[in-house]
Formats: C-alpha cells, structure tokens, sequence
C-alpha cells in the first residue's frame, strides 16, 4: 500500500477536494472522530478554530492510502493500517477523518488527522514521517502478499519519472503525457556520449534541440512546443554545458520553429487529425457507458443503505419486543431472564453489523471489478491510439502495460502513459 502524506494547511479547501464526486465514481465519508461536529467540512474547520489557539499554521496531517490496484481490500484492511500509522507518527487519540475515494477501478483512502493537541494546544511533532511512512508501506505489502514496487525494494530503483505540476499541465496543454516526454529525454541522454549524437537521438524521438532565450538549452517539438532540458531531463545545466558545449552555437528557438514549420507536412497533420477524431468518438462511447455504469452503480449503493436501515429498525424492534413488560417484565428482573435477553439482544446487534458491513464490501468488490472490466476497453483504445500516431510520425511504439489507474486526461495524455509512479 503506497502512504503519501503532507503537513498543510487550507482545511475548507481539502475538504471541498475530498467530498468532489465529479471527479470520483465513488466518495464515501467513512469516519469522523474526535470531532463535534458530524460532516467534513465541519470538522477540518473545527480543526483550524483550535490551531488558532497556537502557532501552528500546518495543523493537518493528510495521508492517502493506495493499494495495489488489483487487489481487493477491505474496510479493516485500510483501518489497521491507519492505526498504525497513527501510533507511530505520534498521533494516537488525535481528531481524524477518513474518505474513501473509487475512480477507474481503483479504490483508495484518505486520512486527515489534527495535528493540535486539546490538553496543551500544542502541535505532535512529525519528525521522520517519511521514512517512518516508508517502512509501514514496505510492511502492508509483505503482510499483505501483495507484489512490492521496485521503489519501495530498493530506492535506487525508484522510477525516474516522477514530474511536477507545472511539467504536466505543459503537457496537458498539447495533449502528450509528461511521463512519456521526460522518457524521451533521459533516454536521448543516457544512449548519447556527444552533442551531434544527442541531436540525433532527440530527433529520432521528434525533438530538436536550440538555444533558449537564456542561453541555456531547450528542445523544440515539431509543434513547436519549447522544454528546458535541464527541467525535463533532470541533468543538471553544468553537466548539461559539459556534454552539448556553447548554447550559441545552436540554432535560437524562432528559427526552429520556422524549419520546423516547413518540414511537417499538412497531409501528416490531416492524418494524425483524423485518427484522434475516430480515437475521440470511440472513447466518447466508452466514457458514456462508464457515466451510465457509475449512475446505476450509485443508485445500487443508495438502495443497499435504505434496505440496511429498513432492516435495521426492524431488527431493533424485534429485539425491544423480547423484553416483556408489566408484572411479567419485573419477574424477567427477578429471575435474570432480562439479563440473557439484553446479552442475546447485544450479540444480535453486534453480528446484524457484521453482516451489513459484509454486504457493503461485497457490493464495492464487484462494482469494482465491473469498472475495471470497462477501463480495460479504454486503455486498449489509448494504446491502439499511442501504436498509431507512432506509425504515423515514425517512431517505433513505447511498451507500456495496460493500466486501468487512467487519470481523466486527454485521449493522447491517457495514451502515453508508463508504468505509474510511487506517486498515486
């Protein structure tokens, strides 16, 4: 189970992102503790009256818990996890809140803990939470049995491809994948020992390299979208200065544009304009089937909580009617008869919540598994997507696995995706 977690800030704005079930299938509010009030937006404001009293200005503590997604893990699962986190960042008894989130097959939650303590109104301190959160995710998956991410097996294996937000809405803004573009980069570095070998191997990769307006280096699509190098590649500008030598000497980023311009065919873009359009009218079909699905999945979950109530009331009632009233009522006293049936009622209630709890995990693993039968379809179409536009501009395709963790990005963002991050 991937822990990624932060001190922050802004408790009306994470609650607002938290109860968002436009961007989730599903949104379930599964805890409040420690809280008086008994809504989200309530407690974290809660949460923020008493950080007032300090001068503690990141009062929360948010962990997202991520499972594998293909595994089938329950509510107790995520709850001991949860605990134990908790009892080793210092932060047992402390106020929480606990969101589960469903999206493209894949379910996850969200913990917020309070960091101000109510006795001294002081701040638990976090110190090492990462690490400490590192070797707790190591040891779900051990316990777990679940198949564990080179990253978290050894960190010189972590994936490289990690980007920030700026790089992916660059990317988003032309509809690649920022995954895939840093790829392209770091491959052209790491298979080139010159300058005149790095142009060749950026060019292979439809990229061209230029003088920025800095002076430093940048690299230039055939759109005509311009990428620091240094940013992208991750290579620092003096490693990058010893390897390619005076940015001078490359063409400035307007006159690449210029040859560039000149180089793309109109029949190319035709082609490729054409094939997005076919890719975007099949995948327009799919999202409906999944809009329809995840409505009817919703309306599932609404019936089995209305049913559960019914049914609780009922139960209740029976149980109230065991106990017998009058002169009969104060001999079931005398004797100890009422004693049993409270005992028996006590257990009733007790196994009647088991079962609800049950008949919920039941419902969420198979809308799960019915999701993620759908998303399959749509991964297929993103790599017959990804396969095609390579064709087309003579690239030979990226090997990728089919994913079902799409993000709701663009078609050829979704297209180009590698193998996720430790970063959920």
């Amino acid at each position: 189970m991937i822990l990624k977690a932060s001190q922050r800030a802004g408790g009306k704005q994470l609650a607002v992102h938290l109860l968002r079930d436009d961007e989730n299938d599903h949104v379930e509010l599964h805890q409040i503790r420690g809280f008086v009030a008994d809504d989200l937006t309530g407690a974290l404001r809660e949460a923020y009256a008493v950080s007032r009293g300090t001068k503690c200005t990141q009062y929360l503590f948010s962990v997202s818990f991520s499972p594998p997604q293909e595994e089938k893990v329950s509510v107790a699962t995520f709850e001991s996890a949860i605990d134990e986190l908790e009892r080793r960042v210092g932060l047992s008894g402390q106020p929480r809140v606990i969101v589960f989130h469903e999206k493209n097959g894949r379910r996850h939650a969200h913990c917020v803990w309070s960091r101000i303590r109510a006795d001294d109104l002081r701040a638990v301190n976090m110190a090492h939470f990462k690490l400490k959160l590192r070797e707790l995710s190591r040891e779900l998956y051990i316990e777990n049995g679940w198949k564990m991410p080179l990253g978290l097996v050894n960190s010189e294996e972590r994936n490289p491809l990690n980007f920030t937000r700026d790089e992916w809405q660059q990317a988003k803004r032309i509809s690649r994948d920022a995954a895939g573009i840093k790829a392209a980069f770091q491959d052209s570095w790491a298979t080139s020992d010159s300058r005149q070998a790095f142009i060749q191997a950026l060019e292979a990769r439809g990229y061209y390299l230029a003088q920025g307006d800095r002076r430093g280096f940048v690299a230039v699509d055939y759109l005509g979208e311009v990428y620091s190098l240094s940013r992208w590649s991750g290579i620092r500008t003096k490693d990058l200065a010893k390897r390619l030598g005076d940015p001078a000497a490359l063409p400035g980023v307007d006159a690449l544009k210029a040859q560039l311009m000149e180089k793309v065919a109109d029949k190319l873009a035709s082609f490729a304009s054409e094939i997005k359009g076919e890719f975007e009218s099949a995948r327009l079909g799919l999202q409906e089937q999944k809009k329809r699905l995840v409505a009817w999945q919703r309306d599932e979950r609404a019936m089995l909580r209305d049913l559960q109530a019914a049914r609780a009331v009922a139960e209740a009632r029976t149980r109230a009617e065991r106990f017998r009233s009058g002169l009969k009522g104060l001999w079931d006293r005398l004797t100890g008869r009422r004693l049993k049936i409270a005992g028996q009622n006590e257990a009733d209630y007790i196994a009647s919540k088991r079962r609800d709890a049950e008949e919920h995990q039941a419902l969420v693993d198979r809308q799960l598994a019915e999701r993620r039968t759908l998303q399959r379809k749509i991964a297929e179409r993103q790599v017959h997507l990804d396969r095609e536009l390579s064709e087309l501009h003579g690239r030979p395709p990226i090997n990728r696995e089919l994913s079902i963790n799409t993000h709701d990005r663009s078609p050829v963002q979704r297209s180009r995706r590698r193998n996720p991050t430790l970063s959920p």
